[in-house]
């Protein structure tokens, strides 16, 4: 038993010293706001776009990691795109908020194949602070060192970029987050300088039949600092009505990249979109030595589209096939 408190320890702590390098990314980006994953997506589509996630994760857990998150993006002009994210990530004794301010160019490559390219930026604050008023005493050691007497806070600044191309349903974005090292803060000494990590999320989108649609995608995350990496495989099936409401449900099967056939994370999701509000509910259980001591990861998602405004140019458009018939795209056929 003690071993595998130990171990339960050792994974929360490497959690821990894993949350600065990149916030969480579990299915947020599947609850239809691709921009969780990346700034490129910022501006498509023809409404103010607003989701509010939170994220409870390995529940039955003390201290286990918890996230809440907000994300806002819509359209400027025609071919720009702008957007916010503010978060707030609580890992054990460990805090972290921050904000991302995003900017995004999109480009029409060719009219009449419906091919786009997308460029995107994010400028991003970061608070990383340990919460040292909740340390308490142990067994082993009962009185807390006397020398952890400040507040052990550090803020950082740093920069996300990417690119997104879109080839009729097909769409493929790259991306590289925290692009600048950091600065070493004193009071850890083991602190990673390399915060780079790159993600690659494509997919595409097959009409079954009349107002139905399936969505295959895969989501890749590598971490340049160890190497670690990971990938999700994911599937979503899109019900549409006549006033351009729908619901969808889907699954998700997630695994390390050096351990394929033993999956790491795996459960359902689903959503509703019904007169501009939406609501998606993900579960996704653990598949390791911590799945007997908790019941899952839970995340919601809410939201709202509104003030619409189509724009002129296919470029800003979705690839969902209600929103790719409504593109303009005999223009400049």
């Amino acid at each position: 038993m003690k071993k595998i408190t130990l171990y339960i320890v050792l994974f929360i702590v490497s959690n821990s010293f894993g949350q600065e390098l990149n916030l969480p990314v579990w299915t947020q980006y599947l609850a239809d706001n691709d921009f969780v994953i990346s700034p490129t997506y910022a501006g498509i589509g023809d409404n103010l776009r607003i989701r509010a996630n939170g994220l409870t994760q390995w529940v039955g857990i003390k201290n286990a990691p918890d996230n809440q998150a907000l994300y806002a993006d819509f359209r400027i002009a025609n071919r720009s795109g702008v957007g916010i994210s503010l978060y707030n990530d609580k890992n054990g004794n460990t805090r972290q908020k921050g904000a991302k301010f995003s900017f995004a160019q999109h480009l029409v490559l060719d009219y009449k194949s419906r091919q786009y390219l997308s460029f995107g930026l994010s400028y991003n604050i970061n608070s990383f602070r340990i919460d040292i008023e909740n340390f308490e005493g142990t067994e082993e050691m009962p009185i807390v060192d006397p020398s952890i007497v400040d507040d052990r806070a550090i803020n950082n600044n740093n920069f996300d970029v990417g690119a997104l191309y879109r080839y009729k349903m097909f769409y493929l974005s790259l991306n590289a987050n925290n692009i600048l090292e950091k600065d070493i803060d004193a009071f850890t000494g083991i602190e990673p300088s390399k915060l780079l990590n790159f993600q690659a999320y494509t997919g595409y989108i097959i009409q079954t039949r009349k107002n139905t649609e399936i969505e295959p995608s895969i989501f890749y995350q590598r971490y340049n600092n160890d190497g670690r990496s990971s990938t999700d495989i994911n599937v979503k099936y899109r019900k549409f009505n006549r006033k351009e409401d729908y619901y969808w449900v889907g699954g998700s099967y997630r695994f390390l990249n050096d351990q394929i056939g033993k999956p790491l994370n795996i459960g359902p999701m689903a959503g509703v979109m019904k007169s501009g509000f939406y609501f998606a509910y993900s579960y996704q259980v653990t598949i390791n030595d911590l799945s007997g001591f908790n019941s899952g990861t839970h995340s919601i998602t809410i939201g709202i589209d509104f003030l619409q405004g189509i724009s002129d140019c296919p470029c800003t458009k979705g690839t969902s096939w209600r929103k790719y018939r409504g593109a303009g795209l005999n223009k400049k056929n």
